[in-house]
């Protein structure tokens, strides 16, 4: 090794970096260039004289036991990426146990639940992860406790407001991540629904040529069924509304030049009001409801060439105005 290595290798330090900008030593800060550390943890920087501390590898390294010598030191409870410190005091309130517990950085992976811990403040005043430190007795039946599922540490004994702390916390994390769990399974509930839906109604637009694809589709969109059963008998769908009656429909349509309405049932596209006269004169029986969305335009145009259309329900714009076509007449 050459002296420029020396020289080198003593610009080189193990620092801990916890997603900031800047990266310290016990003595003092450097900014970090690009790129940055891939996640949280311990990596070598190139740190020199100047401010600037470069990234030597992006391969993560075993903490610097020198870095925590000239630190104050904390002790309390890791609990996930939380920090409990032993001087907590416990407030009940669930909305105010964030607030009771600090931010940790850098703890290394597998911890338990309730692992007690050595901690030390950066130069920013953030907690950086030391060591774990021995339990002080109750650690495992509040462990016990939690597995199974009790509100409280009441009746183990020896536990310090530290240990409640982490135990009501740890607590309130589960119930809040239950909460979250049964959201995003009923929100995949509803998409998987909607999906079925849209795949149904797909299917339905796809089988519109069909009377009964027709009719699936009139369920989720009456609009494209009332105008794909038009179509049937070159008839044009101009407008739909709903009738007085929830379960029918008001369609009106444009055939040979004429503007119509009728109303049907929005389920079977039934006509139900032809909007036309269809009473036989020899049964007196109203015929309107022999016929469908598909099937009445024929009747219409059977009427209008013979001359005897005779409109009940007039359309505004229709080119009959108030009185009957040319050749029309009151007979039916």
């Amino acid at each position: 090794m050459s002296w420029r290595d020396l020289l080198d290798e003593g610009h080189k330090r193990t620092l801990p970096w916890v997603g900031r900008t800047v990266v310290h030593s016990a003595e003092r800060s450097w900014s970090v260039r690009l790129p940055y550390p891939p996640e949280h943890g311990w990596f070598r920087f190139e740190a020199g004289g100047d401010r600037w501390a470069s990234l030597v590898s992006r391969e993560p390294v075993e903490p610097d036991p020198s870095y925590f010598t000239t630190m104050d030191t904390y002790s309390g409870y890791v609990v996930g990426d939380r920090f409990i410190l032993d001087s907590a005091r416990v407030d009940p309130d669930p909305r105010k146990l964030i607030e009771q517990t600090k931010q940790v950085y850098c703890a290394e992976p597998g911890l338990d639940r309730f692992a007690r811990a050595v901690v030390v403040k950066d130069r920013e005043g953030l907690f950086i992860y030391r060591n774990q430190e021995f339990p002080l007795g109750p650690e495992n039946e509040a462990l016990m406790a939690y597995q199974d599922r009790k509100e409280s540490l009441v009746g183990v004994a020896g536990v310090t407001p530290a240990l409640d702390l982490a135990f009501q916390w740890i607590s309130y994390q589960r119930v809040q991540a239950e909460v979250r769990r049964k959201e995003v399974e009923r929100l995949l509930a509803e998409e998987a629904k909607k999906r079925a839906e849209e795949e149904r109604i797909q299917q339905a637009m796809k089988d519109a040529g069909t009377a009964v694809g027709r009719r699936v589709l009139a369920a989720r969109d009456f609009e494209t069924a009332a105008r794909e059963a038009l179509k049937v008998s070159g008839a044009e769908l101009l407008d739909t509304r709903p009738s007085y009656n929830k379960a029918e429909m008001v369609v009106q349509y444009r055939f040979r030049e004429r503007r119509l309405e009728c109303v049907v049932d929005k389920l079977t596209l039934r006509v139900i009001d032809s909007g036309i006269c269809l009473t036989s004169h020899e049964t007196g029986e109203k015929g309107d409801t022999l016929f469908t969305l598909e099937s009445i335009c024929g009747v219409v145009g059977q009427a209008m060439n013979l001359g005897k259309l005779v409109v009940y329900r007039h359309v505004d714009g229709d080119l009959g105005g108030d009185n009957h076509n040319v050749g029309e007449n009151d007979d039916d």
